[in-house]
């Protein structure tokens, strides 16, 4: 096959463009480079690309650029689209909202036209990354607090998670420009046929995520462990949220186009679901010291308006329609992701890895961990 990945350099784009290379496929990244560790991704796949069997090809470009796109994308020979490419960042959506709308919105926009228009005879399927900020901060349920962390009480949704049925309400300019791009996304099926699946995705994680304070919290949360720099934290720790290891990910990804006739035009909440559930701090901070044998000094802050107080993922339909559930286990992803994290110590020590903040400005293509860190300096990070 020949598989299209934008944001492929990015941390979910660059695992799931793995894949299908280990597969022996053809696939094109589409991407600017403009985030820290996308150039390092980048390589990696062009080193084990030879060894995995497939064959990789490279575009540098902004998925705002509509000629570009269509000539990329709108090619007969395209078998999957991948859209990853996107600026992720809810602080830099807040400081610069024009340029979050036009990579997030109008780059999604060029890339369902660029299908419509396709000269292919059966455009192909196009798989979007969303995001559970659709959702909004869930202020409509009522919340209680425990021990060690914030439970739904309503017993359904704290026993299961959010389903797809959950009323969309966008916060912030980076959730009104995702969430409008879902829609899109969505409609170009009812409305022009397009084979297109909408995965909503919780907190996404695993090796080749280079944390920082504004996404990839989990990740960030690890190279601060490596480093030895402080957290802030938001809030008393106690916000909660489903885990989801990139393995898992990238598996729902082929087990849905496999089965594209049946998700074809539908939305998918994935995440760890409530056997993945952590809060972000009470429980987590004792899991790192026991993986990681250590864990970092924090600062505790405010809580922070519109933060989810719990997020977790019912994943119930995805298991329905394409037989897909987490398999990895939360404590065995974390060390996995440590391992990656402490092979690469001295980089992120040394102060030239991505491990600090970078504002996602335009053309930043690359999709970190839906769901990531919103901070403002320092090392300060909480869920979002």
């Amino acid at each position: 096959m020949h598989v299209i990945v934008t944001g492929g350099a990015g941390f979910v784009g660059s695992n799931v463009a793995a894949a299908y290379l280990r597969d022996g496929h053809r696939v094109t990244v589409l991407d600017t480079l403009h985030r820290r560790g996308t150039e390092r991704n980048l390589q990696w796949l062009q080193d084990s690309a030879p060894a995995a069997g497939g064959k990789l090809f490279f575009v540098r470009g902004d998925v705002r650029d509509a000629n570009l796109v269509r000539r990329v994308i709108g090619a007969t020979d395209v078998d999957l689209v991948f859209h990853f490419a996107a600026q992720t960042a809810v602080t830099t959506s807040v400081a610069d909202p024009r340029v979050d709308f036009e990579i997030n919105l109008l780059g999604t926009l060029n890339v369902l036209e660029a299908l419509r228009t396709s000269r292919a005879f059966e455009p192909p399927p196009l798989f979007f990354t969303s995001t559970n900020k659709v959702y909004g901060a869930l202020g409509h349920r009522a919340v209680v607090e425990t021990e060690t962390r914030f439970r739904f009480a309503d017993p359904e949704p704290d026993g299961r998670g959010i389903d797809e049925s959950e009323p969309i309400d966008f916060h912030s300019p980076y959730g009104c420009s995702k969430g409008a791009a879902d829609q899109y996304v969505r409609d170009y099926c009812r409305i022009y046929g397009l084979r297109t699946v909408v995965f909503r995705m919780s907190c996404i994680y695993g090796p080749r995520q280079f944390g920082t304070e504004d996404q990839g919290w989990l990740a960030h949360f690890l190279i601060a462990v490596a480093t030895g720099t402080p957290l802030t934290i938001f809030g008393n720790g106690k916000q909660v949220r489903d885990l989801l290891y990139i393995d898992d990910l990238t598996r729902a990804f082929r087990l849905a186009a496999e089965r594209i006739d049946v998700t074809a035009g539908n939305v998918y909440n994935i995440g760890g679901g409530p056997t993945n559930s952590v809060s972000i701090w009470r429980e987590l901070g004792p899991r790192l010291d026991a993986v990681c044998g250590a864990v970092p000094r924090v600062i505790w802050d405010d809580f922070r308006p519109g933060d989810q107080p719990i997020y977790v993922s019912d994943t119930g339909t995805a298991r329905r329609d394409f037989g897909w559930s987490p398999v990895v286990k939360m404590d065995d992803g974390l060390a996995r992701l440590w391992g990656w994290v402490s092979d690469h110590r001295a980089m992120f020590e040394s102060g030239s890895a991505p491990g600090a903040a970078e504002p996602a400005g335009p053309g930043a293509n690359g999709v970190a961990a839906e769901g990531g860190v919103l901070a403002t300096g320092g090392a300060r990070s909480a869920a979002r």
